[in-house]
């Protein structure tokens, strides 16, 4: 009875929910509409729901891929079974890698608005602290295991929720229809060429907007009915990510008009113009708390990713407490995110953009060749269309190489191969192709029953 008690409770329909929902909404919803907007006025609107739709081409991938296996690791679980050991291995340390970056940049993120507030963060050494500070106690939240991540990422995203919604409900009583003019900057609508060049400044920051949820998948295994669950979630998280952002979007531009361009803080700024410092303040903090989410979210996330590794890595890395906690990928998450936290925010999101591309073409490549084989069925979520949607995903997810500079591009190969050099040396767990073996035919099995 005593060892059933002690069996910790796995992450709910809910839960998981506003863990997709804190892996989307982040620092991005707040700062980047003045980017978008300089580029495509009022259109910018249109825009977004155009990226919404592009991007939840390849989040439909992902729920087919979730609904296929119930492992921990998501886009390396799904490259090992499509395409082999050394893939898997690559594309788990790779994401491991910079789902550290995209930890350490939230909590750049995070750290430098609060400089507004606090100007001893201004301080080079109370800055240093204020990041080891945040990562320890994202450190000792996930050592207590799920009981305590349920609580602090479920009030994070209904308050993140709130905030947007606060936003949207009090503006739009304040806009002004003269903001909405112009719809489209003249520069872009003289030539084609220009249209597109506008068209596509806007389409990289929004199609950003959204990528947090190829996250979701990671930690599996500490979820309620994942294949069924998760493909669930990531639709709801998309559908109601798009419609908060597109009416944010469009109370935003009614407020400020083309003041929007030139805010450094565009929401907060918006809403504080039209009724206030307080306005201004209920923002700020909101902002904070989506931050604050994201960052939490990968902190949870990423070391359960290395931990799924533990069959190609050393057999310690995949430990964990009595908790039901990964804690040496807590550790080594924690540690590496650290040493990135000296790093620039720019640097840092340009490392999550790179993880975002290497995450999709292989997750799209394995769609399509299950589909084709029916090597492992879908339990409970099946992606219409057969080949058309994985299509349509791999030409907009090929469409992003064009968007990385060569310095991004230069990174990306340097990890690959040192993580390729050190896969020579790494002796994994000899048990774990009997373990994978067993585990497969304990699916199937699984399967057929759904069947």
């Amino acid at each position: 009875m005593a060892s059933q008690k002690s069996i910790p409770k796995k992450l709910s329909f809910i839960s998981i929910y506003f863990l997709g929902i804190n892996g989307v909404i982040g620092s991005g919803t707040f700062l980047l509409p003045s980017v978008i907007y300089r580029y495509m006025n009022l259109s910018a609107v249109v825009v977004l729901l155009c990226t919404a739709v592009t991007v939840s081409l390849i989040a439909l991938c992902y729920a087919d891929m979730s609904s296929r296996f119930t492992g921990s690791g998501a886009a390396w679980l799904y490259s090992y079974h499509a395409f082999g050991r050394f893939t898997g291995y690559e594309l788990g340390i790779f994401t491991w890698f910079l789902g550290c970056c995209t930890l350490s940049a939230e909590i750049v993120a995070l750290l430098t608005t609060l400089k507004s507030f606090l100007p001893i963060f201004k301080n080079p050494v109370a800055y240093g602290i204020g990041a080891v500070g945040l990562i320890l106690l994202f450190t000792l939240i996930n050592f207590y295991g799920r009981s305590i991540v349920k609580v602090v990422n479920n009030v994070s995203a209904a308050a993140k929720i709130l905030t947007l919604i606060i936003f949207i409900v009090v503006g739009v009583f304040f806009i002004h229809k003269a903001n909405f003019t112009p719809i489209i900057p003249q520069v872009a609508l003289k030539e084609p060429m220009p249209f597109f060049h506008h068209f596509g400044e806007a389409f990289t920051p929004i199609f950003y907007l959204f990528t947090g949820f190829s996250f979701l998948p990671i930690a599996a295994q500490q979820m309620n009915n994942p294949e069924k669950n998760i493909p669930r979630v990531l639709i709801a998280v998309m559908v109601s990510v798009t419609i908060l952002d597109a009416l944010m979007m469009a109370v935003a531009v009614g407020l400020a008009g083309t003041k929007l361009g030139g805010y450094s803080t565009p929401l907060a700024n918006a809403l504080g113009t039209a009724i206030g410092k307080w306005g201004y303040s209920i923002i700020i903090f909101g902002m904070l708390v989506s931050i604050f989410g994201v960052a939490f979210s990968a902190s949870f996330n990423t070391p359960s990713l290395i931990a799924s590794l533990d069959g190609m890595l050393p057999k310690f890395v995949g430990k964990k407490n009595r908790h039901d906690a990964p804690w040496v990928g807590i550790v080594l998450t924690s540690v590496l995110s650290a040493l990135f936290s000296t790093q620039s925010y720019l640097f840092l999101v340009s490392c999550t953009v790179l993880a975002s591309f290497i995450q999709y073409v292989p997750t799209i490549l394995a769609v399509v060749k299950f589909e084709h084989t029916n090597q492992y069925p879908t339990h409970g979520f099946k992606l219409p269309g057969k080949y058309l949607i994985p299509g349509l995903a791999l030409l907009v997810s090929c469409y992003m190489v064009t968007n990385f500079t060569s310095k991004t591009l230069l990174l990306g190969t340097v990890i690959a191969v040192l993580a390729a050099v050190a896969y020579f040396f790494i002796k994994g767990d000899r048990k774990y192709e009997e373990k994978h073996e067993k585990w497969l035919k304990e699916l199937q099995a699984e399967g057929q029953k759904l069947k």
